[in-house]
């Protein structure tokens, strides 16, 4: 009888912007963990979230789509996710089913993907938005052409379509290793990032087009209180004038809304109630200063 076998890795989740691999990721994990938005780069720095089982551990790293840009945050990024190609397990190339055609973001995933060495997992997402199941096919052909693949697997991140038959394949998958992590651990990243990335997300959702990716946030202080409250304090800092305008609104409106949507999910994060107080600030040029970037916590 065959014992039974602990296998243990690496994954990253490797795609173009927007192709919702933040929204898999926390489907695998069960937890909102990846801050998601329907805008481009909204992931900026590499995240860690492990998913414990009986039968193993697999330690997801959740990466910004690679992208062009012409900042020294974008270049960053970009490295974060191209670093990972290297170092991990099991790569899972994320594209969209409504796609028609191999596209910049793509191909420059498929030229960073000709450095793997592990086995590459084609994820084709949104499902729902696909033509027909040949369009799904055909598209799967097409980046089969580009990429040696190990598989391929059709999903719906947003509605959990396939994700379980995805999990199941990669912990298949995986060697046989030790836990890296306790059991109980489901992120590499503390509080305070987290709260910060929450708050990111609400301006990110309720600015819409009226803001830039110019927009970070710093937790100036996270404190419980003695009515087993947590008071956090924090700032949003845009690059320009008219991005602070419109995050503050009329009379203080936005941001008031802002804080109200934040403070609900930190208060299911911390599991307590949070008392969250918002200020925001122009740094002009931040995304091209080396000190803000270490201040906001995007490392070399």
């Amino acid at each position: 009888m065959e014992k039974n076998i602990y296998r243990s890795g690496f994954v990253s989740l490797i795609g173009r912007t927007n192709v919702g691999k933040s929204t898999l990721m926390n489907q695998f994990i069960g937890e909102k963990l990846s801050i998601v938005s329907d805008k481009p780069q909204t992931t900026r720095n590499r995240i860690q979230c492990i998913l414990s089982r009986q039968d193993g551990q697999a330690v997801f790293l959740d990466t910004p789509g690679l992208h062009k840009t012409k900042t020294v945050l974008g270049e960053r990024m970009n490295r974060y996710a191209v670093d990972t190609i290297p170092e991990v397990d099991l790569i899972l190339f994320v594209v969209t089913a409504d796609s028609t055609s191999i596209g910049k973001g793509d191909q420059t995933t498929i030229e960073q993907l000709q450095r793997a060495t592990a086995p590459i997992y084609l994820v084709i997402n949104k499902a729902d938005l696909a033509e027909s199941p040949e369009h799904i096919t055909a598209l799967g052909d097409m980046f089969a052409a580009q990429v040696k693949l190990a598989g391929r697997f059709v999903i719906s991140a947003l509605h959990g379509d396939g994700v379980t038959q995805l999990c199941d394949a990669i912990f298949a998958s995986l060697p046989e290793g030790p836990q890296y992590y306790p059991d109980d651990m489901i992120i590499d990243q503390p509080e305070r990032f987290l709260a910060a990335e929450i708050i990111r997300e609400k301006v990110l959702q309720l600015t819409r087009d009226e803001i830039p990716h110019g927009v970070a946030v710093d937790i100036d202080s996270m404190k419980e209180n003695d009515e087993g409250m947590t008071v956090i304090a924090a700032t949003i800092y845009v690059d320009r004038e008219s991005p602070k305008r419109i995050i503050i609104g009329a009379k203080g409106s936005m941001l008031k809304e802002i804080g109200s949507l934040a403070r609900k999910d930190l208060e299911d994060l911390l599991g307590m109630r949070v008392y969250l107080e918002l200020w925001v600030k122009v740094r002009e040029g931040w995304r091209d200063n080396e000190r803000s970037l270490r201040e906001f916590g995007y490392r070399k």
